[in-house]
């Protein structure tokens, strides 16, 4: 966003236009030219150091004249500076509407196959395909976060977003038309990269289009609908697979997405730099782009094949994490030392706020996961229920979780603070993670209502407020980026999650394999215990009573052993949200300029920022010798 700017009544050195050649600048003699700052509300003097700018935009920042007063507020009734004033409400509406469904529909293709894959594995008869269904959509979808927060500030958000919608409209007809395994894996992985650039492109333009003070009724709203697409996934899924066909998973977003598609055409306006393609490829950070791509694959692949396909030692699964994380360091140090307009730039952990929003992001994410991943585990195993009513037993948590991060973005709009909201969250969160070690064996449903009911109201009010922690922290042309990088933390949480809750669950009941070898027999022993246990839950519906009593003991008390240790790690959130700064949230917008003009700025801003912190630092030090 380009803020309002302080102009010196001196003469004025135009960025260049996209027709025009790179400029070389020559330094100016002390209190003469300066080049105005357009996003940050300062004047920075030309130097040698800055020479160069490349310039593809078509847009030129904007000019004030000479005698505009120098204030830092955005003037009334000024569409240009304040957008939320140019739009009507039912423009609004359509445009959150269509945001709204984007998001309804990538959220809704991460649960929606859960019910529908012993199906589809049977019809394509592979085994492997159960896994890599759902793994290669929740892959892509990581992988692929920060890449699309960096191609908006190129390109712009619009067409950006129009491109998700195209790659997931794409990767949905792809699923639904299917004639083998490996197709569906494919166009499963196209779907995950196209979602991923829905949900995360969604909150950029969210962030584009309100202020800070109203943008959290939005999050709220968009966080509601994820809570509940996620949860009704498994239930239409399983309706679409027994009454129409599996295929119908996919075919339901053609229709929505093409929707979507022509609304945003019509409805969203935001800046357009109108970057050439050619040029825009040119300034992407493309080995940090792969780089970060690579090192998330490898590192989820290794976490993904471990205890499952290959034993942990194995020397595939080590080599993938330990390769993993070495491309990992090898994407921070591109982006600190040679990325001209890094991907993910390293200035954003600067702050000790910003480092406690992402690590109350990492916490939240790490832990609401397995609410609604491990739940339908125990409503499954222990109380018996099909997978198309596990759905049905979420619905408290879904609802709750909807609806409190609705009731938060309403009331951050009308306080201002979020910091309460991230307290708040944090501390009943665990209370109810705390209160899910108390399911047992036997059905109450009391507890298993009213519990989902406390857990879902801790887990709805940090899907927004974190982030709005971030975006205070970062001056507006960093927005894309840092929400970009917020949507990648919370995926690398999730995704971890999932899997070092099922190691201990896995953990846990190997430990009861004496006790289930005695009461059950050493055949079916071997089906609920380690790796297989949560592979084999249908069968527990099949054993005598006596024996049905053991497995779901020992199921349960595998569960409790994984809910305390979610336990520790909701704790170790609200421990670290206590780092996060307060800050009052304006209510003051602007538009925000995208293209590569500005991303010259940003990158020339950065080194004036460096070699003043380091011109700072020298003179302490000189003044200590002396």
């Amino acid at each position: 966003m380009a803020s309002a700017v302080q102009v010196q009544a001196q003469p004025r050195i135009p960025l260049p236009k996209e027709s025009e050649p790179m400029l070389v600048c020559a330094p100016d003699p002390p209190g003469q030219q300066h080049n105005i700052d357009a996003s940050n509300d300062k004047t920075i003097p030309n130097d040698s150091s800055t020479a160069s700018i490349e310039a593809s935009s078509s847009s030129p920042p904007i000019e004030k004249p000479n005698d505009a007063p120098p204030t830092s507020a955005p003037q009334h009734g000024d569409h240009s500076t304040n957008p939320e004033a140019s739009r009507t409400k039912l423009q609004t509406t359509i445009i959150m509407l269509s945001l709204c469904a984007s998001v309804f529909l990538a959220a809704l293709d991460t649960t929606i196959i859960t019910t529908a894959l012993p199906t589809i594995s049977e019809y394509f008869h592979s085994n492997a395909g159960y896994t890599w269904i759902g793994s290669a959509y929740l892959l892509a979808n990581a992988a692929s976060t920060p890449s699309w927060g960096k191609f908006s500030d190129i390109w712009g958000r619009k067409p950006i977003l129009l491109v998700a919608v195209a790659t997931f409209f794409v990767g949905s007809l792809l699923a639904g038309v299917s004639v083998n395994i490996g197709m569906l894996i494919a166009a499963r992985a196209i779907q995950g990269i196209g979602g991923g650039g829905l949900i995360i492109l969604v909150n950029i333009c969210i962030s584009d289009l309100f202020s800070m003070r109203n943008r959290g009724t939005y999050f709220g709203v968009i966080g509601g609908v994820w809570a509940i697409s996620s949860a009704i996934g498994p239930v239409l899924g399983g309706v679409f697979t027994e009454k129409v066909s599996w295929r119908w998973c996919f075919y339901i977003n053609l229709p929505i997405t093409g929707t979507v598609f022509i609304l945003l055409c019509f409805f969203l306006h935001l800046h357009n730099p109108k970057t050439p393609v050619w040029e825009g490829l040119k300034a992407v950070d493309w080995a940090g782009s792969l780089t970060i791509v690579g090192g998330t694959l490898m590192l989820l692949l290794g976490l993904e094949f471990g205890g499952v396909t290959y034993p942990w030692g194995s020397a595939k699964v080590v080599c993938l994490i330990v390769f993993g994380i070495l491309v990992g360091i090898s994407f921070v140090l591109n982006e600190w030392k040679f990325a001209r307009y890094p991907v993910m730039p390293l200035r954003l952990f600067k702050t000790p706020s910003n480092i406690a929003s992402l690590g109350v992001c990492f916490c939240h994410g790490y832990v609401f996961i397995a609410a609604t991943y491990y739940l339908p585990l125990y409503f499954q195993a222990v109380l018996g229920a099909t997978p198309l009513l596990s759905g049905v037993y979420l619905l408290p948590l879904a609802l709750s979780l909807g609806l409190t991060s609705a009731v938060t973005g309403i009331w951050i709009k009308k306080t201002g603070k979020y910091l309460p909201a991230i307290w708040f969250g944090m501390s009943i969160m665990t209370l109810g993670l705390g209160l899910f070690i108390d399911l047992s064996a036997s059905r109450v449903w009391s507890k298993i209502i009213i519990f989902q009911i406390i857990a879902g109201i801790g887990i709805g009010p940090n899907f927004q407020s974190p982030l709005l922690a971030l975006q205070t922290g970062v001056p507006q042309r960093d927005i894309a980026t840092a929400t970009a990088t917020f949507g990648f933390v919370r995926n690398l949480s999730t995704s971890i999650s999932v899997v070092i809750g099922g190691v201990v669950f896995q953990n846990e009941m190997q430990k009861r394999y004496p006790s289930l070898v005695a009461a059950l027999g050493l055949e079916t022993a071997n089906l609920l215990s380690g790796n297989s246990a949560g592979a084999s839950v249908g069968i527990v519906k099949a054993l005598p009573a006596r024996q049905r009593e053991v497995a779901r003991e020992a199921f349960a008390g595998s569960l409790r052993t994984m809910w305390i240790m979610y336990v520790a790690f909701s704790g170790l959130g609200l421990l670290v949200s206590l780092g996060v700064g307060s800050r009052k949230l304006s209510k003051e917008h602007e538009v925000t300029r995208t293209g590569l003009v500005e991303e010259e700025r940003k990158r020339r801003e950065d080194k004036e920022s460096k070699l003043a912190a380091k011109r700072e630092r020298n003179g302490e030090g000189g003044k200590e010798e002396v």
